[in-house]
């Protein structure tokens, strides 16, 4: 043991080692990554130390292992492990069983070595000259095999910690008999230290990369959501090109976005293999999910593909999306209702306007009536004065009509409520369309609900209700079709649903079909007050009426009128038509 102990001694001066220990720390500073970092450091011990192969334990959350040979060619060898597998000591077993060196290695690990022990140093080295001799006395195997360490004689273990939850040993092997001696192996003592501060103060480097990394992706999302110019779909387009820079692999990184059936996706994303998936909630119910992962193997990763910050920063984004979504969604319905109260607030200005001139209006225009009723009395009238003042009765008639409409629109005409069955006064309001309906080549459709409750209603207005919503569709379809009106109810209200297959509109007559006067008809064809009247007899008797539409396909109008609680309140109110 001695000799070759002397030789190396001789050739590894304390100075040397001291050098070693400073090209391990600038190794450690170059900001290189933990397989580069790693097969770097092989190749330092392996070529400063003279040995023919090395391997480095370390023990935390993931225990890592890694193993650098010098012949026949140098090679590099790296795994990982979580904790909870059994512990791996195959380079150190006989073929039949754990020898005792692999129990030196695991109580290195575990800080767990009797320091007084033969073959142990007083800062817990263990080293050995003849590693045979040495396995058959830790052993308790009657025959051991010493298959895997064929080429190894001399053997040393060296450990050292890297913070107080984490330790390690590195293992030097050699072919040749006795190549450790005492001073050499004090020496690589003072080198594990070095070491241990060294893998420390990457993974501090690394650690503190990953975060910077997540916090400039955090900040850039932050940037994104607070971005008021931007719709929806262009945030989460920014926010999914965000992601992969924050991975440990960024180069192969790719994420992919959901929301509401909305995909937005890197590049190359279908290929990923390995993902972490985050849901996105808002206001407790699931809106989709946000992926992030690799498209390629990535070698040597082992169990630190996936960071536990990385899986907090997926977390964290998810939870950002859920809050954008939701202040998008307030905003969206903030607007809606703002637009709702200009809306209601314009159909009550034109209410008051309506009413007043329905009122000056109603006055003159009797008397006008009344005279030339009178004046059409006369028996010594000629042909052509008979005829004229016929044509101004039904003028008259006509804009009493229209007075009556803008009363209506107005609130001001009196509504005489009964106990109404919906589905009667469809029947009746139908039968006054369906001859026009057949001369225009229109399927009329009719769908009821068998039992509906009644509803406490004026069965004149309901009935134009059902009539003006079905000649308006029946206008809609100068072509044909089909105009199908249903009947049903829900827990609370009577629905009337009057759908056609007609032209459609798009969303800005939409929005003003309700109003008086507007009309999309040619001059002459229409007053613009057909819909707005439904408008106000539907709003007078508690109810609502929506619209969907689409362009070329048609439209739909949805009233919900509420209905009587009890068979009592019905009998209190009378019987409908």
């Amino acid at each position: 043991m001695e000799a070759g102990g002397q030789r190396q001694a001789t050739g590894k001066s304390l100075r040397s080692f001291v050098t070693l220990s400073r090209e391990i720390m600038h190794l450690a500073n170059q900001g290189i990554s933990r397989t580069e970092f790693l097969r770097n450091l092989s190749t330092l011990l392996l070529r400063f130390s003279g040995c023919d192969a090395l391997e480095l334990r370390t023990r935390g959350n993931v225990q890592y292992r890694w193993r650098a040979v010098c012949r026949p060619e140098q090679s590099f060898g790296y795994e990982s492990r979580t904790v909870e597998e059994p512990e791996d000591v195959s380079t150190l077993s006989d073929e039949r069983g754990v020898s005792g060196l692999g129990r030196i290695v695991h109580d290195e690990l575990e800080r767990k070595v009797e320091h007084a022990a033969p073959c142990f140093t007083p800062y817990g080295s263990f080293w050995t000259g003849d590693v045979a001799e040495t396995v058959a006395r830790f052993s308790a195997q009657d025959d051991v095999r010493l298959s895997v360490f064929a080429n190894t004689t001399s053997m040393a273990l060296i450990p050292f910690t890297i913070d107080r939850n984490n330790f390690g040993v590195l293992r030097l092997e050699r072919a040749e008999r006795d190549a450790f001696a005492p001073d050499m192996i004090e020496s690589y003592e003072t080198v594990g230290e070095t070491l241990g501060l060294a893998i420390a103060q990457r993974r501090a480097q690394a650690a503190l990369r990953e975060r910077v990394k997540e916090l400039a992706c955090l900040y850039g999302i932050a940037q994104a959501v607070d971005d008021s110019t931007r719709s929806v779909g262009e945030v989460l387009e920014r926010i999914v090109r965000l992601l992969p820079a924050a991975w440990q692999f960024p180069e192969i990184a790719a994420a992919r976005l959901t929301v509401d059936g909305r995909v937005c996706a890197t590049d190359g994303f279908e290929k990923t293999r390995a993902r972490q998936v985050a849901q996105i909630f808002v206001e407790g119910r699931s809106r989709g999910a946000i992926e992030v992962g690799y498209i390629q193997d990535v070698e040597q990763a082992g169990n630190g593909l996936f960071l536990e910050e990385e899986e907090q920063l997926l977390g964290g984004v998810a939870r950002e999306i859920g809050e954008f979504l939701k202040r998008r969604q307030a905003a969206a319905e903030r607007l809606k209702l703002e637009a709702q109260l200009r809306h209601a607030d314009r159909l009550a200005t034109i209410g008051q306007l309506a009413a007043g001139v329905a009122h000056e209006i109603n006055e003159p225009l009797g008397g006008i009536l009344g005279y030339a009723q009178l004046a059409r009395k006369s028996t010594d009238l000629a042909e052509s004065t008979a005829d004229d003042l016929e044509k101004i009765v039904q003028a008259c008639l006509q804009a009493r009509e229209i007075v009556n409409k803008l009363r209506l629109f107005a609130g001001q005409a009196s509504i005489q409520t009964v106990c109404v069955s919906v589905a009667q006064v469809v029947d009746e309001a139908l039968t006054l369309v369906e001859a026009r309906c057949a001369s225009e080549g229109i399927e009329l459709v009719r769908r009821a609900e068998t039992e509906l409750p009644n509803v406490e209603a004026d069965p004149v207005q309901l009935k134009q209700v059902v009539v003006n919503l079905a000649v308006n569709a029946v206008q809609a379809m100068p072509g044909g079709g089909t105009l199908t009106v249903a009947t049903g109810s829900d827990e609370s209200s009577v629905i009337l649903v009057v759908q056609d297959t007609g032209i459609g509109m798009t969303e800005e007559v939409m929005g003003q079909i309700f109003n008086p006067f507007f009309t999309t008809k040619d001059v002459g064809e229409g007053t613009g007050l057909g819909l707005c009247v439904v408008h106000g007899i539907v709003a007078a008797h508690g109810g609502t009426i929506d619209v969907e539409s689409e362009v070329g396909k048609g439209s739909k109008f949805t009233v919900r009128l509420p209905y009587l609680a009890n068979s009592q309140e019905w009998s209190r109110l009378g019987t409908g038509p």
